[in-house]
């Protein structure tokens, strides 16, 4: 019974990260530990990334918005191709050199500041 609610709680924690993933903006970026911040866990940021990294197989979730504090593509290998994020990003007119966003301040999209 125990499994079945951490499932089932990992399930909902995964739907609501991926809502907050497919408000990101073209040509922004949000981080791991932002959207755990606005969704009341601010040290779930490793979650996130889980959830991020089991979103290859759902419909309509921008997983390659979603980057580390720094900017840094972390996420690049959980791609087709750990070329996959950066073309995408590079497609929405973000710069990335040495898989980190240029200009990542002013890139930044944060959930608390614009969903409230």
């Amino acid at each position: 019974m125990a499994n079945r609610e951490t499932n089932k709680k990992r399930e909902n924690f995964f739907e609501d990260v991926y809502a907050v993933v497919q408000l990101i903006p073209r040509g922004r970026v949000t981080s791991y530990g932002a959207i755990a911040a606005y969704l009341g866990m601010k040290s779930g940021a490793r979650m996130v990334g889980w959830a991020m990294n089991a979103s290859h197989g759902v419909r309509g979730v921008p997983a390659h918005r979603v980057v580390n504090s720094q900017g840094l593509l972390t996420g690049r290998h959980h791609f087709e191709t750990p070329e996959t994020m950066e073309k995408r990003l590079l497609a929405e007119r973000v710069v990335i050199r040495k898989h980190q966003v240029i200009d990542f301040k002013n890139r930044f999209w944060d959930p608390l500041k614009e969903l409230g």
